[in-house]
C-alpha cells in the first residue's frame, strides 16, 4: 500500500468525518482519478517534440499517454483538424497513489518559489486543476535530455460534492494552499 492510501485510511478519513459531521464512511469524498494533461504547440511544425513530450510523460506517471487532436481547423495558428497537439494521461487506482505519493512528497517541494495553490482552481463539481510551469521538478526527468521546457494540467477528479469538501480533503491529504 502507498504511503498516501495509508494516509487517506487512517488519518484523512476521520478528519473529513469529523469536520463534515458524515453519518456513514461512504460519503467520504475520495479521489477517483488523476488527469495529467501536456499541451505540444509545437508539434504541428515537428513531430520531434511530441514523441519527446509523451518519452518524459510515460517517465512521470510509468503509464503511456494519448495522443490528443485538434478538433478543428484553425489558420491563425497553422493546425489542421486531426493534427496531434498534445498528450494526456488519466491514472486510477495503485498508479495514482504512487504518483501522488511522489507529486506531493518530492515534486511540489522542488518548485521554484513556490507559496502554495490558488484557491480559485476548483470548477465547482470537486474536481482541482492546477498548473506546473515545467516538467523539471519531477524526479524522473533527466534534465540533460530536456530540449524545451513545458508546463502541464494536473486535475485531481474526486467524489466530493462542494468545493469546500474537494479542498478538505486534498489540504488534508499534503496538498498546500496559498492562505
Amino acid at each position: 500500500m502507498s504511503v498516501t492510501k495509508e494516509k487517506y485510511t487512517k488519518e484523512v478519513i476521520p478528519v473529513l468525518m469529523k469536520r463534515f459531521g458524515y453519518g456513514n464512511v461512504m460519503e467520504i469524498p475520495k479521489i477517483t482519478k488523476v488527469i495529467i494533461n501536456e499541451g505540444i504547440g509545437d508539434a504541428t511544425q515537428n513531430q520531434h517534440f511530441l514523441d519527446l513530450a509523451v518519452d518524459e510523460l510515460t517517465a512521470i506517471t510509468g503509464q503511456k499517454p494519448v495522443v490528443t487532436r485538434a478538433r478543428k481547423s484553425i489558420s491563425n495558428f497553422k493546425l489542421r483538424k486531426g493534427n496531434p497537439i498534445g498528450c494526456k494521461v488519466t491514472l486510477r487506482g495503485q498508479r495514482m497513489y504512487e504518483f501522488l505519493d511522489r507529486f506531493l512528497n518530492i515534486s511540489i517541494a522542488r518548485i521554484r518559489d513556490f507559496r502554495g495553490f490558488p484557491d480559485g482552481c476548483f470548477d465547482g463539481r470537486g474536481s482541482c486543476t492546477i498548473g506546473i510551469r515545467e516538467q523539471l521538478i519531477f524526479p524522473e526527468i533527466n534534465y540533460d535530455k530536456v530540449e524545451r521546457v513545458r508546463g502541464m494540467n494536473i486535475t485531481f477528479v474526486t467524489t466530493a460534492k462542494t468545493d469546500e469538501e474537494a479542498k478538505a480533503l486534498l489540504e488534508v491529504l499534503g496538498l498546500p494552499f496559498r492562505k
